[in-house]
């Protein structure tokens, strides 16, 4: 069983522990960095987790003779990341003919009511497709 635990701090990342974890759960992640104590707590509450894991950007600040003796125990530590930000509203492909609609010269009205997509939009991808490409008539 996987569970995934949020705090704003270590305090409240160990009454969440304590709160969540039981002997069921192998998977753990963590959105904070995994200290000594942390850990502890972890292995107490489930003692049949076999993987912790955390952010990537927390990842390179924890101990090596941490992550060593958790390997030792038959537990892997790893980073993992969830995707930050706001989701993107259409996908690359839909992006991808959007500007190759744009390099063939269709005006940007007839590629709004082409693909159902705001004006203001396919002007933004106009915009982002002569950026990368630079000025015109350079």
């Amino acid at each position: 069983m996987r569970v995934e635990i949020k705090a704003r701090n270590n305090a409240e990342l160990i009454r969440k522990l304590n709160e969540a974890l039981n002997e069921e759960v192998t998977e753990v992640y963590i959105n904070l960095r995994p200290t000594k104590e942390i850990l502890v707590r972890i292995l107490e509450r489930a003692p049949n987790v076999r993987k912790i894991s955390c952010p990537p950007s927390l990842y390179p600040k924890v101990s090596r003779k941490i992550i060593s003796a958790l390997s030792q125990m038959g537990i892997e530590l790893v980073p993992e990341g969830y995707p930050r930000g706001r989701p993107r509203k259409y996908d690359e492909e839909t992006i991808r003919r959007v500007r190759e609609l744009v390099k063939v010269g269709v005006p940007a009205k007839e590629i709004s009511a082409r693909m159902g997509i705001p004006l203001r939009t396919v002007y933004y991808l106009v915009e982002q497709t002569e950026r990368k490409s630079g000025p015109k008539g350079t």
